[in-house]
Protein backbone atom coordinates (compact mmCIF):
# COMPACT_ATOMS: atom_id res chain seq x y z
CA UNK A 1 0.00 0.00 0.00
CA UNK A 2 1.26 3.44 -0.92
CA UNK A 3 -0.07 6.68 0.59
CA UNK A 4 -0.29 10.01 -1.22
CA UNK A 5 -1.02 13.25 0.63
CA UNK A 6 -1.97 16.44 -1.22
CA UNK A 7 -2.52 19.21 1.34
CA UNK A 8 -5.12 17.66 3.70
CA UNK A 9 -6.27 14.98 1.25
CA UNK A 10 -4.97 11.51 2.06
CA UNK A 11 -5.19 8.82 -0.63
CA UNK A 12 -4.50 5.12 -0.29
CA UNK A 13 -3.11 3.39 -3.36
CA UNK A 14 -3.19 -0.36 -3.80
CA UNK A 15 -0.37 -1.56 -6.04
CA UNK A 16 -1.28 -3.79 -8.99
CA UNK A 17 0.72 -6.39 -10.92
CA UNK A 18 0.19 -4.62 -14.24
CA UNK A 19 3.69 -3.04 -14.25
CA UNK A 20 5.72 -4.64 -11.44
CA UNK A 21 9.07 -3.07 -12.39
CA UNK A 22 7.50 0.39 -12.32
CA UNK A 23 5.86 -0.26 -8.93
CA UNK A 24 9.13 -1.59 -7.48
CA UNK A 25 11.15 1.44 -8.66
CA UNK A 26 8.57 3.90 -7.31
CA UNK A 27 8.52 2.14 -3.91
CA UNK A 28 12.34 2.23 -3.74
CA UNK A 29 12.27 6.01 -4.36
CA UNK A 30 9.89 6.79 -1.48
CA UNK A 31 9.37 9.19 0.14
CA UNK A 32 8.72 11.55 -2.77
CA UNK A 33 7.86 15.24 -2.32
CA UNK A 34 6.63 17.25 -5.29
CA UNK A 35 4.09 19.80 -6.54
CA UNK A 36 0.68 19.00 -8.00
CA UNK A 37 -0.37 19.92 -11.53
CA UNK A 38 -3.91 19.58 -12.95
CA UNK A 39 -4.78 18.47 -16.47
CA UNK A 40 -8.54 18.04 -16.63
CA UNK A 41 -9.43 15.39 -14.05
CA UNK A 42 -5.85 14.23 -13.72
CA UNK A 43 -3.29 15.20 -11.09
CA UNK A 44 0.35 14.68 -12.03
CA UNK A 45 3.60 15.50 -10.30
CA UNK A 46 7.27 15.24 -11.18
CA UNK A 47 9.65 12.74 -9.58
CA UNK A 48 13.38 12.04 -9.85
CA UNK A 49 12.61 8.45 -10.82
CA UNK A 50 13.52 7.36 -14.33
CA UNK A 51 11.60 4.35 -15.63
CA UNK A 52 11.24 3.11 -19.21
CA UNK A 53 7.94 2.09 -20.75
CA UNK A 54 6.90 -1.27 -19.31
CA UNK A 55 3.38 -2.20 -20.48
CA UNK A 56 2.25 1.28 -21.53
CA UNK A 57 -1.32 2.27 -22.27
CA UNK A 58 -2.98 5.57 -23.10
CA UNK A 59 -6.60 4.79 -22.14
CA UNK A 60 -6.83 4.21 -18.38
CA UNK A 61 -9.51 3.75 -15.74
CA UNK A 62 -10.82 6.20 -13.15
CA UNK A 63 -8.68 5.71 -10.03
CA UNK A 64 -5.60 4.47 -11.88
CA UNK A 65 -2.20 5.65 -10.68
CA UNK A 66 0.48 5.59 -13.37
CA UNK A 67 4.02 6.66 -14.21
CA UNK A 68 4.50 8.89 -17.27
CA UNK A 69 7.99 8.16 -18.69
CA UNK A 70 8.51 11.34 -20.80
CA UNK A 71 7.82 13.62 -17.82
CA UNK A 72 9.20 11.35 -15.07
CA UNK A 73 5.87 11.97 -13.35
CA UNK A 74 3.24 10.09 -11.38
CA UNK A 75 -0.32 10.58 -12.60
CA UNK A 76 -3.60 10.05 -10.76
CA UNK A 77 -6.66 9.80 -13.00
CA UNK A 78 -10.04 10.64 -11.46
CA UNK A 79 -12.09 11.57 -14.53
CA UNK A 80 -11.84 12.80 -18.10
CA UNK A 81 -8.77 14.58 -19.42
CA UNK A 82 -8.77 17.18 -22.22
CA UNK A 83 -8.13 14.46 -24.84
CA UNK A 84 -10.66 11.89 -23.55
CA UNK A 85 -13.02 10.73 -26.28
CA UNK A 86 -15.50 8.91 -24.03
CA UNK A 87 -16.02 8.82 -20.27
CA UNK A 88 -12.65 7.18 -19.56
CA UNK A 89 -9.51 9.13 -18.78
CA UNK A 90 -6.90 9.29 -21.53
CA UNK A 91 -3.26 10.06 -20.75
CA UNK A 92 -1.35 12.63 -22.80
CA UNK A 93 0.85 9.77 -24.01
CA UNK A 94 1.22 6.13 -22.88
CA UNK A 95 1.76 5.53 -19.15
CA UNK A 96 2.72 2.57 -16.94
CA UNK A 97 -0.27 1.92 -14.65
CA UNK A 98 0.98 0.54 -11.33
CA UNK A 99 -1.75 1.22 -8.77
CA UNK A 100 -5.35 2.08 -8.00
CA UNK A 101 -6.68 4.67 -5.53
CA UNK A 102 -8.87 2.82 -3.02
CA UNK A 103 -9.77 5.72 -0.70
CA UNK A 104 -10.77 9.40 -1.12
CA UNK A 105 -10.52 9.60 -4.93
CA UNK A 106 -13.51 11.97 -5.10
CA UNK A 107 -11.62 14.59 -3.04
CA UNK A 108 -9.12 15.20 -5.87
CA UNK A 109 -11.59 17.59 -7.57
CA UNK A 110 -10.53 20.19 -4.97
CA UNK A 111 -6.78 19.98 -5.70
CA UNK A 112 -5.22 23.04 -7.33
CA UNK A 113 -1.94 23.54 -9.20
CA UNK A 114 1.18 23.97 -7.06
CA UNK A 115 -0.19 22.21 -3.95
CA UNK A 116 2.37 20.12 -2.06
CA UNK A 117 2.38 16.36 -2.72
CA UNK A 118 3.95 13.77 -0.42
CA UNK A 119 4.17 10.07 -1.27
CA UNK A 120 5.00 7.46 1.36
Amino acid sequence: MMKIKINNIKLEVELTNKNPITAQKILKALPITSTANRWGDEIYFATDVEIKRENPQQEVEVGDVAYWPPGKAICIFFGKTPISTGNRPKAYSPVNVFGKVVKNLELLKDVKDNEKVEVH
